[in-house]
C-alpha cells in the first residue's frame, strides 16, 4: 500500500539535525564488523552501500520516520564517508538500491548487534535505578502496527477487532526495562498471534543475579515463575485474586509465606510446591484502586525488603509504560506504522528502532550522571531533538559525548 513520505522543510538538510556520533559511540564499527563477520553478511566486494553503512542506516531510520529513505541516507553518507577509507566517494543510492542493500543485510545481524550491545547501563550512582542492592527491572509487552502489505499480513497477522479486522497487521513484542534508565533490553518480537508468555520465556534469559524483576499479574504462572527465579534474579510479581495462597507462616511485617504449585492436583496433594512470600495491601483513598493487591516475591527476608517498601516499589512498574510510550510515540513521532514492506525488513526495522531508543537513552543517562540528576527528570523528546539537531565532528576525532540536556 503506497504512502506519502514527508520530506524535510525546504532548505533544511538532515545533516543539520542528526548526530551520528551518538550511534557510532553506542554501536562501534568494530562491533558491527564482528557481527557482520559472524553472520556471514560482511561485504565481500565494493558496493555503493557497504553492509556496515546499512547497519547505521537501519538505526538512523528509526530517528527519522518522517523523512524519506533517501533523505536519511544522504545525511548518513555525509557523516560516514570516513568509514570507507580516505578519498572514498559514496553514492547516494535510490529507493530501490536502498531496499536491495537492506534485503542483502537481512534482520539477523541487526538482532545480533542488539543482543550484544543493548544491556542495562545504570551504575552505582544512577539515581532511581536501585532498590537497596537490587537493580530494578520490569517485564512487559506491547504491539506495533506495520505496513499493510500481503506478505506482512501473512507473517504477522492482524489483531481481532469488534467490527472485523484491524486496519493494519501488527507485531507483538515483550521486553525488560531497566527502571532507572528506561533502557529496553532482552527484547523479542513475533506475530500478534504469538502470546506474551511465549515471548517472555525468551526474554527472561536476560535476567541475572542482583536484579529485582517486577511484573504484572498477567505474566504469573508456575512455569514462568520457576524459569525466572532460576536465572538468579529476585522477583516481585503481582498475581490474580483467584490464586490460592494459604498462609503457612506470618512474618512480623504482615507478609506471609505460602506455596505455589504446578497444577491443582499437586496443590491438593501438597507436593512439589515452591515457597513464596505474599504481600497483600490496599491503596486507601486512591480513586480506581482495586479492593486488594497481592504480590509474590522470592525475597524471604522481611528485614532485607519490608512489605511496605515492596508494595510501594511495585508501583514503579509504570516505568516500563513510560519507556514503551517513548518508543511508540516520541521516537516514532506521529507515523501510524513501521514502514517496511516485507517481514524480514519489518524485523530489521524493529530492532533498529530498539537500538535507536537505546542510543538516546544512553545519551540521557550520561547527561544525568554529569548533572547529578535522575534520568527521569530529563526530557526524552528533548534528547531525541538533540540527537537530530547536531552533526557529529568526525575525521580522526571520536564522538564528543552528550550535549547538555538540562
Amino acid at each position: 500500500m503506497a504512502r506519502t513520505v514527508a520530506e524535510l522543510p525546504s532548505g533544511a538538510r538532515i545533516t543539520d539535525f542528526i548526530s551520528l556520533g551518538v550511534l557510532t559511540k553506542t554501536f562501534p564499527l568494530t562491533a558491527i564488523r564482528a557481527v557482520l563477520g559472524s553472520t556471514g553478511k560482511a561485504s565481500l566486494r565494493q558496493r555503493d552501500l557497504p553492509a556496515h553503512v546499512v547497519v547505521y542506516y537501519v538505526i538512523a531510520l528509526a530517528l527519522y520516520m518522517h523523512s524519506s529513505y533517501r533523505e536519511v541516507l544522504r545525511c548518513l553518507l555525509e557523516g560516514v564517508q570516513w568509514l570507507s577509507g580516505p578519498g572514498a566517494v559514496v553514492k547516494v543510492a535510490g529507493k530501490s538500491g536502498i531496499s536491495q542493500a537492506r534485503t542483502r543485510l537481512g534482520w539477523k545481524p541487526i538482532q545480533q548487534l542488539h543482543d550484544d550491545i543493548v544491556k542495562p547501563i545504570a551504575v552505582e550512582s544512577t539515581k532511581g535505578a536501585w532498590y537497596r542492592s537490587w537493580r530494578l527491572v520490569s517485564l512487559d509487552g506491547s504491539t506495533l502496527d506495520i505496513a499493510d502489505e500481503k506478505e506482512n499480513e501473512k507473517a504477522f497477522a492482524r489483531p481481532s477487532a469488534s467490527r472485523g479486522s484491524s486496519a493494519f497487521p501488527q507485531l507483538r513484542f515483550v521486553s525488560l526495562v531497566e527502571n532507572g534508565t528506561h533502557v529496553l533490553f532482552g527484547t523479542r518480537m513475533e506475530s500478534i498471534e504469538t502470546g506474551e508468555i511465549t515471548l517472555a520465556k525468551e526474554v527472561l534469559a536476560s535476567l541475572e543475579k542482583g536484579m529485582l524483576c517486577l511484573a504484572d499479574r498477567n505474566f504469573f504462572g508456575f512455569e514462568l515463575w520457576n524459569q525466572a527465579r532460576g536465572t538468579g534474579a529476585d522477583l516481585l510479581w503481582r498475581v490474580k485474586k483467584n490464586l490460592r495462597l494459604p498462609c503457612e507462616k506470618r512474618l512480623p511485617d504482615g507478609s506471609y509465606l505460602s506455596r505455589v504449585y504446578r497444577s491443582p492436583k499437586d496443590h491438593r496433594h501438597g507436593r512439589n510446591g515452591v515457597v513464596v512470600r505474599v504481600i497483600e495491601y490496599r491503596l486507601e483513598g486512591v480513586q480506581g484502586a482495586e479492593p486488594i493487591y497481592r504480590l509474590l516475591t522470592t525475597i524471604m527476608d522481611h528485614q532485607a525488603a519490608p512489605a511496605t517498601e515492596l508494595a510501594a516499589l511495585y508501583h514503579e512498574r509504570w516505568e516500563i509504560e513510560t519507556a514503551l510510550d517513548e518508543l511508540k510515540t516520541h521516537l516514532r513521532g506521529s507515523r501510524i506504522v513501521l514502514r517496511s514492506k516485507t517481514p524480514d525488513l519489518v524485523r530489521q526495522e524493529f530492532y533498529g528502532l530498539m537500538m535507536a531508543h537505546f542510543a538516546v537513552r544512553g545519551l540521557m543517562h550520561e547527561a544525568a550522571l554529569r548533572a547529578d540528576e535522575d534520568p527521569d527528570r530529563l526530557s526524552f523528546l528533548h534528547a531525541v531533538r538533540v540527537v537530530r539537531r547536531k552533526i557529529a565532528r568526525f575525521a580522526s576525532l571520536p564522538p564528543s559525548g552528550p550535549e547538555s540536556l538540562s
